[in-house]
């Protein structure tokens, strides 16, 4: 769930690509970095913190040039050292070289083992170097040959951006797992990132979406973009993108989220239609629960109202590295409006239960604050399983809906009742026109190793 961007031929690249990774904050909260290429020398700024903390001006002056790549951070392989932040750089045979990643590669372990074997020194916990030392132990002439032969090699959900002294690569996975677009730049040059809400902050003109299984080339020499189509699409988007990671104001390969998740709400309504359950209100779980609220009371006449104020001054819950943390996030996150809901029986929209801690608290202080009663609605189906392609959820015994039925959850969250959306519902309101990534929904690991 990383963030990534890239800018080429643009002198303000660095500059450009901190307030790309600004406007993609969310996708990752642990760490930030951005490489810039100058006069063939690559900079390297990335630290522990937020995009505001670590790229101040004195940062941004450091990193020259009219190229430049950017990482969010939000772990999934490797631990929180300042190490696995990214971009990944290291200097080899022809050259100096920079990669950020978004994804996780299933394969990981396997190649880093063999690499190892074979005399290769790790300094990083993450499934991102190995992309590093297989390009680097290859003997290629080109980049572009070396890059092509280490996917070769390269298993699971990736975006990935290459960064040498002169070029960059762009490179999405056969399935296209993963967003990533593509934009010119109205200042000139191109951007090609992960949501295009960042399109909108740097000013950019959306242009087409990186195609699964296809690697774009930047260089100088050429006017636009060469494309090289590596693999043969075998398109599955990641259903999560729209239900919970990308900003509602982002386009995902194609489909507005905002709209999305709307139609997530009102297929939740269309389901409670003949339960005759009495409610007064429809209240979101803000923020990501917005849109999906709005729809349901669209749909089902039911007043919607804010009855849970956000402290928008506190990160994302789900992406918080510990269950301690995100307990404690959570009672600071959510305060609720108890003039508003005293006495009241609610009905409460939120995006996903992932472990249920997160639900069960909400409920709780609804509850204390004097809602009459709680009745629990999510806009995705139930997690079962985990993912391998770049969501937090390694263990199944972390997934509550893997280890209860829905009664159960319901029980112990405290709801008067839980209903969830399927995944036909949940398809049909994204848009029935593709297979999607559900592997958490149904099992479906279609990326094998």
């Amino acid at each position: 769930m990383c963030a990534i961007v890239g800018i080429y031929g643009n002198d303000n690249a660095a500059r450009l690509a901190s307030i790309a990774l600004f406007a993609m904050q969310h996708r990752g909260q642990e760490a930030t970095g951005i490489s810039s290429s100058c006069d063939g020398k690559i900079y390297t700024k990335k630290d522990r913190g937020l995009v505001s903390e670590v790229f101040t001006d004195e940062a941004l002056q450091y990193l020259k040039g009219n190229m430049a790549i950017g990482h969010n951070r939000y772990s999934t392989a490797g631990g929180d050292s300042i190490l696995d932040a990214q971009p990944v750089y290291a200097k080899y045979k022809l050259g100096e070289i920079s990669i950020v990643h978004n994804g996780n590669l299933i394969n990981k372990d396997e190649v880093r083992q063999d690499l190892i074997d074979k005399g290769a020194i790790f300094q990083t916990g993450m499934d991102t170097e190995n992309l590093i030392h297989l390009i680097a132990k290859n003997t290629k002439d080109r980049l572009r040959d070396r890059i092509k032969e280490a996917l070769n090699r390269t298993i699971g959900a990736y975006c990935f951006i290459v960064q040498s002294r002169s070029k960059q690569f762009v490179i999405r996975d056969r399935y296209g797992i993963r967003p990533l677009s593509l934009g010119k730049l109205k200042s000139g040059g191109y951007i090609v990132a992960s949501e295009t809400c960042a399109f909108d902050l740097v000013g950019a003109e959306f242009i087409r979406d990186v195609i699964p299984g296809e690697m774009l080339i930047f260089d100088e020499d050429k006017a636009e973009p060469e494309s090289i189509q590596l693999f043969e699409p075998e398109f599955r988007p990641c259903a999560f993108e729209y239900v919970y990671f990308a900003r509602p104001d982002s386009v995902i390969d194609g489909k507005n989220v905002y709209v999305t998740r709307e139609n997530m709400g009102k297929a939740l309504a269309l389901n409670d239609k003949d339960k005759n359950i009495k409610v007064d209100m429809v209240i979101p779980v803000p923020d990501s629960g917005v849109p999906a609220a709005l729809g349901y009371a669209a749909q089902s006449g039911i007043p919607f109202e804010y009855g849970i104020i956000r402290n928008h001054y506190v990160g994302r819950t789900f992406i918080e590295p510990t269950q301690e943390m995100r307990d404690l996030k959570v009672r600071m996150k959510l305060s609720p409006m108890k003039s508003l809901i005293e006495g009241k029986s609610l009905l409460v929209i939120d995006d996903s239960i992932v472990r249920g801690t997160t639900s069960k608290r909400i409920v709780k202080i609804l509850k204390e604050a004097g809602a009459k009663e709680v009745h629990f609605r999510v806009a995705s189906p139930e997690i079962k399983f985990p993912c391998y392609y770049g969501i937090d959820t390694p263990h199944k015994e972390e997934l509550i809906s893997n280890n209860m039925s829905k009664d159960e959850v319901c029980k112990y969250i405290e709801a008067d009742s839980l209903e969830y959306l399927s995944v036909e519902d949940l398809v049909n309101a994204i848009g029935n026109d593709r297979n999607y990534a559900l592997e958490s929904f149904n099992g479906d690991y279609f990326v094998k190793a």
